[in-house]
């Protein structure tokens, strides 16, 4: 602690002084140090042990200690180096208030153990200039009077200072000013004082307030000063008379002025105030009674204010004189003239007169067709009897003049009544006059409706999907358009354009509410007859001459599961069973039959898997559930019995799936087939294969479902009826079989790929078969003949014959 110590700058302000005392077995050492005030916190007053004659090594040890007398503790000392310090800023004014003392002192004891010893230390604290001269008030309010004479004194509150002797207040300055000086002045105590002597009169009307800085400059080195405000107001006596802004007015007024309007506001004004500045109006004698019966004068405020009508006709100019007194003990008083101009006034409203208006008129009316004749009218004259028609700028119509103050409103642009069914149109007269003048009146225009939107549909195509199996009478959707005319015009009626397809028109398969558009199916439709209608609906309206607008309708016939399969191969008369013979000694793998059944639904509904629902033995034959072939799964063994049956259920992919069965009765024969060496000689067409592409039987099957129906009809027919058929000779067309099964006489109507699954069918029955050009047309015929004893032998069965049209 005592390297970060110092020592004062200002050590050569401390003096020690040491006074010895002999008392009685006892000697007492006072210690004087005199410092100056304000030292800051830490300085060095001096070195307490050093100046005492104490070991600074013991004085922890014998622990010293400072205690200040009846005060803060502003000092302490330093343990280690003995030295005394500033604890806390010590502040002269506030350690000894009392100017009247001439020094100020602050007592310390100090104490030491062992042996025990006090030491008393008187510390003089001398004074700084550190305060600055200070008034009491920092601003002082004089009230003089501007009568008041020159030399006149006025006492002024003097300053304080805290500090003493030359640092107090030693003299007074004032701010520059030539109405006032300052005298300065020193009491008994030696305090200066200063009063405000007036040197120059005053003149309130031309300075009504004097500022002045009155400042206090203490004898410190370095100075301080301290200042206040002095505020002298000047009083007020009656020596300025009351002046108007003019000698003379000349002042312009409307006739037909309304009682009571302002016609001016005279303004006297007075320098002096309070009541010497009040001011009071009145005429003078050379008004005239008919001037103050037509003006008003208010005595208070000065306005002047129309009293009577006034009629431009009666007088074109007043003259009156007005004087203006105020109120002080020496009344003064000023005048003016005053000229009252009446000016003519625009006091008539333009007018306006519809002579002809046409409403309503049509839409489509021409352009520059006359609307409307208009006349407008004013009785003033010169520029408040010129008139101006106007129309609003945001119409389709313009004024047009066609003789003075006439005109004619015109259709300007087309009009359209959908998108404005009617106008307000509102002429506007205005005058020229100041200020103008206007009247107007409205119309109101309504257009009637033309037949010049055609109907509009939302879309201008629809697709429109129909189940089949449909319920005649069925919503199928509703087909609204839109017109925007009115009444007849915008009454609507749909029709159905009529388009036949396959000699049917549409109107018998589809019916439109004319009134709503609602779209009816009138028959059940069948998706394996018809897939799609495409045609068109027409919306007329009910105009002169009407308007229409059409659109595209696509009927899309979607299919349902509603056909079962049909068993084309092997071929059997109703509820009949098929026989067929095969070779005890066939081998494992051979193709015993194949079952093709066809389905006329869409290709989802109508792929068609096979599979056995009875088999007489399950380890004997095999059946491909794709494309029907049964197939020995195994040779043939003693102990299998020679007649074996098999049930066939053919399934479409339909929900929920319908199906069809077919009945197969195999019988075992021992012999071989025989060949025939001749009938190589017939040239065959057709073409053996072992696999059969299912889906286009089922695509070419589709597109034939008529004729496959007529041929299906047929064959039921000739079954339920049978015919007793001649013996054909033999020829070079016919095909002999070993097999005693026969196809039933029939006639089918089907394509290529029917024929083609039927003759793949017989021929892996060991049947040949032949199909035989007819001349005219692409038809075929297709024999099979059975087995006989000869070639003349037709007795065991007749022969079959089907008829397939492409």
């Amino acid at each position: 602690m005592a390297n970060q110590r110092h020592y004062c700058s200002r050590r050569g302000y401390v003096s020690a002084f040491l006074f010895l005392s002999a008392l009685v077995d006892t000697v007492v050492t006072v210690t004087h140090y005199s410092i100056p005030e304000e030292m800051e916190e830490g300085s060095v007053v001096a070195n307490l042990a050093s100046d005492l004659g104490l070991d600074v090594k013991s004085l922890n040890k014998r622990k010293m200690r400072v205690d200040v007398v009846g005060n803060k503790k502003y000092l302490d000392i330093n343990k280690d180096t003995g030295e005394l310090f500033i604890l806390e800023r010590i502040d002269r004014e506030f350690l000894c208030p009392l100017k009247t003392a001439t020094s100020c002192f602050l007592k310390i004891d100090a104490t030491i153990e062992n042996p025990i010893r006090m030491f008393n230390i008187e510390v003089e604290i001398t004074d700084i200039n550190d305060n600055a001269p200070h008034f009491r008030r920092g601003t002082m309010h004089l009230d003089i009077s501007e009568s008041t004479s020159v030399g006149e004194r006025f006492s002024l509150n003097n300053a304080a200072d805290p500090d003493v002797g030359t640092n107090s207040v030693k003299d007074y300055h004032l701010s520059s000013s030539e109405h006032f000086a300052l005298e300065i002045q020193t009491g008994r105590d030696g305090s200066k004082f200063a009063d405000l002597i007036l040197k120059k009169a005053l003149d309130r009307e031309k300075q009504a307030v004097h500022n002045l800085i009155l400042t206090a400059v203490d004898g410190g080195v370095p100075t301080r000063t301290g200042t206040a405000s002095i505020i002298v107001r000047v009083l007020d006596v009656n020596d300025n008379a009351p002046s108007f802004d003019k000698d003379k007015y000349v002042i312009e007024v409307m006739e037909n002025s309304p009682i009571g309007s302002l016609v001016i506001k005279l303004n006297a004004t007075d320098l002096d105030e309070g009541s010497n500045s009040d001011i009071v109006y009145s005429y003078s004698l050379y008004t005239s009674e008919r001037t103050q019966q037509m003006f008003n004068l208010n005595p208070e405020n000065g306005e002047i204010r129309v009293r009577e009508m006034i009629n431009y006709e009666d007088f074109k100019i007043y003259e009156m004189e007005v004087i203006a007194s105020d109120k002080g003990p020496n009344s003064l008083s000023g005048q003016c003239r005053l000229t009252i101009q009446v000016t003519d006034m625009n006091d008539n409203h333009p007018e306006i007169s519809i002579k002809s208006f046409q409403s309503p008129v049509k839409e489509n009316v021409p352009l520059d067709t006359v609307i409307a004749v208009v006349s407008v009218s004013d009785k003033d004259s010169g520029d408040n009897g010129v008139v101006d028609l106007h129309i609003p700028d945001n119409m389709p119509f313009k004024l047009r003049e066609s003789s003075d103050n006439y005109y004619e409103l015109v259709v300007s642009e087309p009009l359209d009544r959908e998108k404005v069914p009617e106008y307000d149109v509102t002429f506007t007269v205005t005058d020229r006059g100041s200020p103008p003048l206007s009247d107007n009146e409205t119309m109101t225009l309504e257009l009637l409706d033309v037949n010049d939107n055609v109907p509009q549909f939302p879309q201008s195509f629809y697709t429109i999907p129909v189940m089949e199996n449909n319920a005649p009478g069925a919503l199928l959707s509703s087909l609204t358009a839109f017109d925007p005319d009115l009444h007849e015009n915008q009454y609507l009626v749909y029709f159905i354009l009529e388009k036949e397809i396959a000699n049917t028109s549409m109107s018998m398969l589809f019916s439109i509410n004319p009134e709503n558009g609602n779209l009816y199916a009138l028959k059940t439709f069948d998706y394996e007859i018809e897939k799609e209608f495409l045609f068109h609906i027409e919306a007329r309206d009910s105009g002169s001459p009407p308007l229409s607008s059409n659109v595209t309708v696509h009927i899309i016939i979607m299919d349902q599961n509603d056909n079962a399969p049909v068993i084309v191969s092997p071929w059997r008369a109703h509820g009949s069973v098929v026989e067929e013979k095969i070779p005890r000694s066939t081998d494992k793998g051979s193709l015993v039959a194949k079952v093709i059944a066809l389905d006329t639904d869409s290709v989802h509904n109508s792929r068609i898997t096979y599979q056995f629902l009875q088999v007489t033995d399950a380890t004997l034959f095999s059946l491909d559930q794709y494309n029907g072939e049964i197939r020995t799964m195994r040779m043939f063994s003693y102990r299998d019995p020679r007649h074996q049956r098999l049930v066939v259920i053919a399934k479409d992919n339909g929900q929920p799936a319908l199906s069809a069965t077919v009945t197969i009765k195999l019988s075992t024969v021992e012999t071989a087939v025989k060949a025939y060496s001749d009938l190589t000689e017939v040239p065959l067409e057709y073409d053996i294969f072992s696999d059969l592409n299912l889906y286009l039987v089922i695509g070419l099957g589709s597109v034939s479902f008529l004729l496959l129906i007529t041929i299906l009809v047929t064959i039921v027919l000739k079954c339920q009826k049978p015919k007793a058929s001649k013996a054909a000779p033999p020829c070079r067309n016919s095909v002999l079989s070993e097999r005693n099964s026969t196809i039933a006489d029939s006639t089918l109507v089907s394509n290529d790929a029917y024929w083609y699954s039927l003759f793949l069918a017989e021929t892996r029955k060991g049947k040949l078969v032949v199909r035989q050009p007819v001349p005219k047309g692409s038809r075929y015929i297709v024999s099979s003949l059975p087995r006989g004893t000869g070639l003349t032998d037709t007795s065991d069965s007749a022969a079959s014959t089907l008829q397939v049209r492409l």
